[in-house]
């Protein structure tokens, strides 16, 4: 079992630093989760995110890994760790968030989802059961519990079914968990994900229903940033986080912005992913603890100073902005390369200093001076 520690509790805030234990390593929470759909980080090698970015966990996809390369080819090269060659923590998403995005391709059942490939049109189908053994097989350090990702907006009937239908997915998602073992040697722990919408009283819901499960190892809150306004999700956080059990780690999925993260951890949440760090740098966008900028823009053209002078990132103090607007300029890939790695670095030391903070009792003050520099654009 992963066993997950509150070592310090914010004061001033809900914020939490803790560690989760998993056969993989030990994890520092709050903590941001790089986005690896394919059994890679785009544009980033496994030995610079260990070494320059020190991710301590990323992510896989169990859609598209189930599709390429399939888990046949996984499970004789011993799992997506021994694959990709990273010898830390994966986490995958089920896959319900990329049926959600293939709404005229697929069809939802009581037995699960019917869908098409996006890749040649061929038709397969994800059931609670298949989907908790295409993660087995992947040998996923945490596993994602199927469910229907319902669209924003959407009325409250509609997405009392969904959440209705989650649940009994759920369930037979946890007896296929107590069916089958892990395929490695290691230990898999289930997320279930809370559902709900924009609607309080079935957020609610769904957060009792999974903290009365008495084998949750953590729990994961889905279904946001997928369209509403960011006060809705911030909202429906307060209403769920209460209700969540206090010592297993809190995963907010497909989140966000530097802001949006910050505000997630001022409510109690641990974890965090986005593709945004990766795919905005690929489009010329930086994150920096000066605010946001566009490496595309003409006012960099001359401008030899060091990209980011305060990172300790060799790709940040070893290029000028000049430069790396023209290799933006010219389609070079190795723009893409540094954009990438500096965004992702500085995700990691964005809730390396926010844990820092919330262990010396200062989150909430650093975070009210903070968050209008980031979010101001240069």
């Amino acid at each position: 079992m992963h066993v997950f520690t509150v070592e310090k509790k914010a004061e001033g805030s809900n914020a939490r630093a803790g560690n989760l234990k998993t056969g993989h390593g030990e994890i520092p929470t709050p903590i941001f989760m790089p986005v690896g759909t394919l059994g890679t980080v785009k544009a980033v090698h496994q030995r610079e995110l260990k070494e320059d970015i020190n991710a301590s966990i990323i992510l896989g996809n169990t859609y598209h890994l189930y599709l390429r390369p399939g888990t046949d080819i996984l499970e004789a090269a011993g799992g997506l760790h021994q694959f990709m060659n990273w010898d830390r923590p994966i986490l995958t998403d089920s896959g319900g968030y990329q049926l959600f995005s293939l709404t005229n391709m697929r069809k939802l059942t009581e037995e699960g989802a019917l869908f098409q490939s996006h890749i040649d049109g061929s038709r397969h189908h994800f059931s609670p059961e298949s989907v908790v053994d295409i993660q087995r097989k992947i040998g996923a350090d945490i596993i994602m519990a199927f469910d229907e990702c319902p669209p924003y907006p959407a009325t409250h009937e509609y997405v009392k079914k969904s959440l209705e239908l989650t649940q009994r997915w759920l369930i037979r998602c946890r007896e296929q968990m107590d069916r089958t073992e892990p395929l490695y040697g290691y230990h898999q722990a289930l997320f279930p994900i809370v559902q709900g919408g924009v609607f309080a009283d079935l957020r609610k819901q769904s957060a009792s229903f999974i903290a009365d499960l008495s084998d949750v190892e953590g729990v994961a809150i889905g279904g946001l940033s997928v369209g509403e306004p960011a006060e809705f999700m911030y909202e429906q956080i307060e209403n769920v986080v209460p209700l969540l059990p206090e010592l297993r780690p809190r995963y907010l999925m497909g989140v966000g912005t530097p802001e949006n993260i910050l505000e997630g951890i001022d409510r109690g949440i641990d974890m965090f992913d986005c593709v945004m760090p990766a795919r905005n740098g690929r489009n010329g966008m930086l994150f920096t603890w000066n605010g946001i900028y566009n490496m595309k823009n003409k006012k960099w053209e001359k401008d030899f100073s060091p990209i980011d002078s305060s990172s300790t990132l060799f790709a940040d103090t070893t290029y000028s902005k000049a430069y790396l607007r023209h290799l933006f300029t010219v389609n070079e890939r190795l723009a893409a390369q540094i954009a990438t790695l500096h965004n992702l670095h500085f995700y990691l030391d964005l809730v390396k200093t926010a844990r820092r903070e919330i262990v010396q009792g200062t989150f909430a003050s650093w975070k009210r001076s903070i968050l209008p520099i980031l979010t101001q654009r240069n």
